[in-house]
């Protein structure tokens, strides 16, 4: 009989308590609008993270949840010449596949159009901005993301968002955390706005050296510590080694870090080549994943697939899935299954010639002399890899 009544009234006070938070989200919707408030099921836009390829599928893998999430601020830093504009230009590259649009906030003015090209970018569809200060450049970003129209906004970089009271000063005037308080100011302003429109925000950084640290790493990014708290991915990328061909470097190979994931386990690694005529090698990620996860078996320097042999040495191995790209696809497919990723789409596989990055014996004076010199994105000639 207690037991009854105790039930009773347990239940009459948890009905009191739910007319009373439907009083109060009805208030909340009436005074701040509708979608306010909600129940965190209930909400399908954060329930589903859309993502924005990074070109890399080791990448991908590393990141947890198959790229740049939408929505999330990403900051990309290390030295110089390390692929941090490559991976940035190979996320415009894949944004723009989607049939998406992408903008390009050059603040360091060194974006190079004919590179851009070779990774894949659409230049006739892509935004650039070139600003003279840092206030200018942070809202022209504010400005794109409002417009709602947006899926990917990349800013090279931070170091090079310079206050406009530093421009107009005079060399060596001391503007003491000048630019940390404009970033600081901006991603506040920024952070509600770019959830709102799903729009990727990636923001490329430098890194500094911290004078008289004794212990532990000196390094530091530029731009104070806001954009460590409000970047939702933190990606540290370093240039490992120099890949050559007939003693001639063809491209770098480079070492991703996961320092910081809020949407997925931090601090995985990803390593992948970055070839100076076209950008991160896709192939050659796809070997060290099939061989990895024993979709490929490798003897020596001999790989075999399904019990055959399909060359010997990365090279041919590479050459055999450029030529054979339904086995390619089959065997990706195969990676992203294992590792919860989502699969492609067969329509999408295309057959790509190979090429080699030395230049045709045959090719004459005269034919040297049709094609100069140009930053426009005609230029045909081999470019290094950016920041």
């Amino acid at each position: 009989m207690k037991k009854e009544k105790a039930d009773k009234a347990q239940e009459k006070e948890t009905d009191q308590r739910k007319q009373a938070i439907d009083a109060a989200l009805g208030q909340i919707e009436k005074q701040f609008g509708k979608g306010s408030i909600m129940r965190l099921g209930a909400d399908t836009r954060m329930a589903e993270m859309n993502v924005v390829s990074t070109g890399s599928l080791d990448l991908d893998i590393a990141l947890g949840i198959g790229g740049f999430p939408s929505g999330r601020i990403v900051e990309i830093y290390g030295p110089e010449s390390s692929g941090k504009t490559t991976l940035t230009l190979s996320a415009i590259a894949e944004t723009q596949k989607k049939g998406g649009i992408a903008a390009f906030i050059d603040a360091e003015h060194a974006l190079d159009p004919s590179y851009a090209k070779k990774l894949g970018v659409n230049v006739d569809d892509l935004l650039v901005a070139q600003p003279d200060n840092g206030e200018e450049a942070l809202e022209i970003c504010e400005s794109l993301v409002r417009s709602n129209a947006i899926d990917l906004i990349v800013i090279d970089s931070v170091a090079a968002l310079v206050p406009k009271a530093e421009i107009e000063g005079d060399m060596g005037d001391s503007h003491m955390g000048l630019q940390a308080r404009l970033m600081s100011q901006a991603l506040r302003k920024l952070t509600g706005t770019i959830a709102k429109s799903n729009t990727t925000v990636i923001f490329i950084n430098q890194i500094r050296m911290k004078i008289g640290v004794m212990f532990g790493s000196p390094e530091t990014t530029t731009g104070g510590n806001a954009l460590k708290f409000y970047a939702s991915i933190r990606l540290d990328i370093r240039r490992i080694e120099t890949l050559k061909e007939k003693e001639e470097p063809v491209g770098n190979r480079v070492r991703v870090k996961v320092v910081k994931n809020k949407c997925a386990p931090p601090f995985r690694q990803a390593e992948f080549d970055i070839m100076y005529a076209n950008g991160i090698n896709r192939e050659s990620s796809l070997i060290d994943l099939a061989v990895r996860h024993d979709l490929v078996a490798k003897a020596g320097s001999w790989y075999s697939y399904g019990g055959e042999k399909i060359g010997q040495g990365k090279e041919q191995v590479r050459n055999f899935f450029l030529e054979n790209p339904d086995i390619a696809f089959k065997i990706e497919n195969q990676v992203r299954d294992l590792n919860g990723l989502p699969l492609m789409d067969q329509a999408k596989i295309q057959t790509r010639e190979v090429k080699s990055i030395e230049r045709d014996p045959k090719e004459t004076k005269e034919t040297k002399s049709k094609q100069p010199v140009s930053f426009s994105t005609e230029a045909e000639g081999d470019v290094a890899v950016g920041e």
